[in-house]
């Protein structure tokens, strides 16, 4: 089993530094211990112009009989021969997937200590594994990686070069291409797709393979055309594992939609409904957070969760005002996260600061007992990126389970898209919207949630009131405890 990493450079930028990035020195040959044999590491080649890291992995077909637990698709066991006589040694599979994260697992993570600047930066790669099967064939390899911007060469490889006659056997030759990924990103595909590439697995896949697939997956599996089907690959076909992850990545894909885009069509309504002004227009999204904090502030809220938090704007607003002692920001997307972590230069932050703000990964379509307990909730500019059938979940989840004194939600009002010139007839501000409510529909949602759950509602417009189509946001305030509905303000 064989796979090649290959990378050019020049006297600047030597392309030996897939040494560093690897971190395996290309002028020894290495061997590691795995579970089902041993990976060797050697460089055929390494100087500043190109250099080709190699990854050989011996399958102990035996130690595979021995811990193998059973065949995680289900179905008749192998047949005793079958066992011990097979493809396991020579094909890419998710022996080699398991290979490469255990002996790169810090490329794999982007982590390089000696050369830091290393593992962001894009390179050129070349991959080439000779022998790969593949169900599916070429058209399913290219499926897989190209739209995550390989150019891929599949070879079919016949099954008697003699004998051409006989056709195809379902292995192929792979060669990827890349100029713009970086090694983690290039590893990580990788790890997901040549086990999907087979179809089988040779080990138990048990519940927490969704947390990995999540975790290797992240930044670009959301998005992938063919999400389903790796997703229902790599977890063996397992129907409930394969609902949830894909529950799971679809809110992924909602939480990394593009906010500068947001931002940007928000200004835009704001500016045309402005023109007239003197004045440089305050952008709706600052606005919108203005309004937010508002309402907190009046609610006397000292803990509060922003859900949803995206890229960490409400977050650092809120650290702004010392009334806000505790501030926490959830999102499903790691990589939302990470940049909202940056955004509030989280590592340089000083201690008390830093205390008063937590961020934590979690679906808001699931309870979560960490959520119990604080004063208030804001859920901005998030409910229109969920399947109307989702919103049920969340409901409970934030109004059921979690219960704050106070929720805050902000929505698009879809009657104000017609004083947008530049947006065409029936389209949403953002084309990740799933639906964008009037104020009827709005009103009749948030009146709904606030009596099943024992909350009051108050209507709040954010943005300039249009006497005819209403705010550009719409707000709905919710407060726990109080016995009549509260008027629109």
């Amino acid at each position: 089993m064989f796979l090649t990493i290959s990378t050019t450079g020049s006297a600047q930028r030597p392309a030996t530094d897939l040494g560093h990035l690897l971190h395996k020195h290309p002028e020894k040959a290495q061997a590691f211990s795995t579970s089902y044999g041993t990976a060797h590491v050697l460089y055929p080649e390494a100087d500043a112009e190109r250099c080709t890291a190699a990854l050989l992995l011996e399958v102990d077909a035996v130690a595979l009989v021995r811990r193998r637990k059973g065949n995680s698709r289900g179905g008749a066991p192998d047949a005793a021969l079958a066992q011990y006589v097979n493809d396991r040694p020579y094909a890419a599979s998710s022996l080699l997937a398991v290979a490469l994260g255990s002996v790169f697992s810090s490329a794999m993570r982007g982590v390089c200590t000696a050369r830091p600047e290393l593992p962001g930066t894009p390179r050129p790669l070349r991959i080439e594994v000779p022998a790969l099967p593949a169900r599916g064939g070429s058209d399913l390899v290219r499926r897989l990686f190209e739209p995550l911007g390989w150019t891929v060469t599949a070879e079919p490889v016949p099954l008697d070069t003699e004998f051409p006659e006989w056709g195809d056997s379902r292995y192929i030759r792979l060669t990827l291409l890349a100029a713009g990924l970086t090694l983690a990103e290039a590893l990580r595909h990788l790890y997901v797709l040549l086990p999907v590439l087979d179809d089988a697995k040779h080990y138990w896949v048990s519940p927490d393979e969704v947390d990995k697939l999540l975790r290797v997956g992240d930044g670009w599996l959301a998005a992938h055309p063919e999400r389903e089907l790796i997703t229902r690959r790599y977890l063996s076909h397992r129907w409930s594992l394969t609902r949830q992850a894909n529950e799971r990545l679809e809110l992924v894909r909602l939480a990394e939609a593009d906010d500068s885009e947001v931002e940007d069509l928000d200004n835009a309504v704001a500016q045309e409904a402005e023109a007239d002004d003197e004045e440089k227009p305050t952008p709706l999204a600052v606005r919108r957070r203005e309004a937010i904090l508002g309402v907190l502030r009046a609610s006397g809220a000292a803990r509060v969760l922003d859900l949803g938090c995206g890229q960490g704007q409400l977050v650092q607003a809120l650290l702004k005002d010392p009334a806000f002692t505790e501030i926490v920001g959830v999102d499903v997307s790691m990589r939302a996260l990470t940049i909202a972590s940056r955004r509030l230069k989280l590592d340089r932050m000083g201690e008390r600061q830093a205390s008063r703000v937590t961020l934590l990964q979690g679906s808001l379509a699931y309870t979560d007992k960490r959520l119990k307990g604080y004063d208030a909730a804001v859920l901005s500019e998030v409910i229109e990126h969920l399947d109307l059938p989702r919103l049920p979940a969340l409901e409970y989840a934030v109004f059921g389970s979690a219960r704050p004194r106070t929720v805050c939600v902000t929505t698009p009002n879809v009657e104000y898209n017609v004083r947008w010139e530049s947006l065409p007839a029936g389209h949403a501000r953002h084309g990740d919207h799933r639906f964008e409510w009037t104020r009827e529909e709005f009103r009749g949602w948030a009146r709904t949630v606030a009596e099943r759950h024992g909350y009051a509602v108050e209507f709040l417009p954010v943005g300039p009131d249009d006497p005819e189509v209403g705010p550009p946001t719409q707000m709905a305030v919710f407060r726990l405890g109080t016995p009549k509905e509260a008027k629109a303000a």
